[in-house]
C-alpha cells in the first residue's frame, strides 16, 4: 500500500506560482502511477495531471496544459506539481493519488490511494 501526503498549498495572487509536493510512504513507490486531482467547492473532483511509474509519460487536463508540470522522484518517494500562471479558477483542494499499474489514468475511480488534500486559493 501507499499513503500520499500533500503539502505546499496556500493563498496566492493570479499569475503567481506554487509547487505542491506529495510524499508517498511505500517501499514500492515506483510501482504506482501517480496523479493530481482537484475539487472546488460544490464541484466534482476533477483530473489535473498524472505521471507513469517511471516518470517517462505524463498527461494533463486541457485546462492546465502548458501551465502545470507534474514530476516525480522515485528515489525520494515524491511527486510534485509545479503550477505557474495561476488563475482564480484554479482555486480548489488538490489531492495526490496513487494507482497500481503503469498507465497514468485520468479517471478518479482508478486511483485507490488518496491523500487528505491541500488547499490552493488564487485571488484576482
Amino acid at each position: 500500500q501507499v499513503q500520499p501526503v500533500e503539502s505546499g498549498g496556500g493563498s496566492v495572487q493570479a499569475g503567481d506560482s506554487l509547487r505542491l509536493s506529495c510524499a508517498a510512504s511505500s517501499r514500492t513507490f515506483s510501482s504506482y502511477a501517480m496523479g493530481w486531482f482537484r475539487q472546488a467547492p460544490k464541484k466534482e473532483r476533477e483530473f489535473v495531471a498524472a505521471i507513469s511509474r517511471s516518470g517517462g509519460s505524463t498527461r494533463y487536463a486541457d485546462s492546465v496544459k502548458g501551465r502545470f508540470t507534474i514530476a516525480r522522484d522515485n528515489a525520494k518517494n515524491m511527486v510534485y506539481l509545479q503550477m505557474n500562471s495561476l488563475k482564480p479558477e484554479d482555486t480548489a483542494d488538490y489531492y495526490c493519488a496513487a494507482k497500481t499499474g503503469t498507465i497514468n489514468s485520468a479517471y478518479v475511480s482508478e486511483y485507490a490511494y488518496w491523500g487528505q488534500g491541500t488547499q490552493v486559493t488564487v485571488s484576482s
